[in-house]
C-alpha cells in the first residue's frame, strides 16, 4: 500500500485544487447539496486567495466560500477532532450569516446560509454518514426559517464499497482516500468526473506553488515546535529553580524545627532534672528535719534516763545508809 503524501483533506491542496478547477467544485457542491447541476445559475467563489500570513497559523481555516444562486455556502474540511466542532460550525454559520447584512438592508434580505462540513472522524452517535440540522420548534418540528442549514458528512461512516452510480459517495470516497490504491479503485470505476478530479488532484499536487506553500507550512510548524520546545525548556528550568528554592526553604524550615524540638527537649530535660533536684532536696531537708527531731528527742530521753538512774542511785544510797543506821541501833 502506497500512502498518499497529500490527501484531498489537506486544506492547502483542497483549496488550491477546487479554486483552480471551479467546475469540479460546482459539481462537488451540487452533489453535497443534492441539487441538479444544470439548475445552478450563479456560482461564485468569494475567497479564492490563500493569504501567505495564515500558512503558519495552526488555527487557520482554508475553507471555500461561495455564492450559489444567492445562497451563501461555506465548504469546510475538518480532520482533527478537537471536541468542539458542533459549536465551531455553528459559529461559522453565525459569522457568515451576520456578515451578509449590509448597511441600509433589512433582516429579511439576509441570504440563506449553508455550512457544509466534511469531517474525518465520528461526530454524531448514528450510523448514517450524513446529518443535516435546521432551526426547528422542539415539539411541533415547525421550521423557524429556511436560512439556516448545517450539513455534516462523516467520512468514517461511508460504506467500504461504493457503486459507480452514486456520485455523492464517490466524491466523499475521494476525501476518504489515504493510499494510491484507494484512488486507483475509484478510477477503475470509469466515472469521468472522478477521473477528472483525480487528474486535477495530481496536477495540483505537482504544482510548484503548492509545494512551496507546503514547504512554508512545514517550516512554520517546525519553527513553532522548536519555539514551543524552547519555551517549555525555559519554563521547565524556571520551575526547577523555583522548586529547588522551595526545597531549600523547606530544608531550612525542617532544620529550624529540628533545632527547636532539640532545644525544647533539652529545656524539658533540664527542667525535669531541676525539678527532680528540688524535689530531692526538699525531701532531704524533710528527712534531715526529722532526723534532727529524732536526735533531739533521743537526747531528751537520754537526759531523762540519766536523771532517773542518778535518782535511783541516790535512793539506793540513802536506803543503804538508812539500813546501816538501823543496824547500829540494835
Amino acid at each position: 500500500m502506497t500512502k498518499l503524501d497529500f490527501s484531498f483533506t489537506d486544506d492547502i491542496l483542497f483549496k488550491m485544487l477546487f479554486v483552480r478547477y471551479p467546475n469540479l467544485l460546482k459539481k462537488l457542491v451540487a452533489a453535497l447539496l443534492d441539487i441538479q447541476l444544470e439548475s445552478i445559475e450563479q456560482f461564485d467563489i468569494t475567497n479564492s486567495e490563500i493569504p501567505p500570513n495564515v500558512i503558519g497559523d495552526k488555527f487557520c481555516r482554508l475553507d471555500i466560500n461561495m455564492v450559489v444562486d444567492k445562497q451563501r455556502v461555506d465548504l469546510e474540511i475538518q480532520v482533527a477532532d478537537e471536541g468542539d466542532y458542533p459549536e465551531r460550525s455553528l459559529y461559522y454559520w453565525a459569522r457568515e450569516y451576520s456578515s451578509a447584512l449590509s448597511e441600509g438592508h433589512t433582516y429579511r434580505e439576509l441570504p440563506r446560509t449553508i455550512i457544509i462540513s466534511i469531517i474525518a472522524f465520528n461526530l454524531f452517535e448514528c450510523a448514517e454518514f450524513y446529518s443535516e440540522f435546521q432551526a426547528l420548534e422542539v415539539a411541533r418540528h415547525t421550521l423557524l426559517t429556511d436560512k439556516m442549514r448545517l450539513c455534516y458528512f462523516e467520512l468514517s461512516k461511508l460504506p467500504k464499497v461504493v457503486g459507480a452510480d452514486d456520485e455523492l459517495k464517490l466524491w466523499l470516497s475521494l476525501f476518504k482516500a489515504k493510499t494510491e490504491e484507494d484512488l486507483q479503485k475509484i478510477e477503475a470505476l470509469g466515472v469521468p468526473i472522478m477521473e477528472q478530479a483525480i487528474e486535477a488532484y495530481r496536477q495540483t499536487k505537482a504544482m510548484n506553488e503548492f509545494r512551496e506553500l507546503e514547504r512554508l507550512r512545514s517550516l512554520a510548524r517546525h519553527n513553532e515546535a522548536s519555539a514551543l520546545d524552547h519555551a517549555a525548556k525555559v519554563e521547565r528550568e524556571k520551575w526547577q529553580a523555583v522548586v529547588a528554592e522551595k526545597d531549600a526553604e523547606l530544608a531550612e524550615l525542617e532544620r529550624l524545627r529540628s533545632l527547636a524540638r532539640h532545644n525544647e527537649a533539652s529545656a524539658l530535660d533540664h527542667a525535669e532534672r531541676k525539678a527532680e533536684k528540688a524535689e530531692r532536696e526538699k525531701w532531704q531537708a524533710v528527712v534531715a528535719e526529722k532526723d534532727a527531731a529524732l536526735t533531739e528527742k533521743e537526747a531528751v530521753y537520754a537526759t531523762a534516763l540519766a536523771e532517773k538512774d542518778a535518782l535511783i542511785a541516790e535512793l539506793r544510797a540513802l536506803n543503804a545508809k538508812h539500813e546501816a543506821s538501823e543496824g547500829k541501833s540494835e
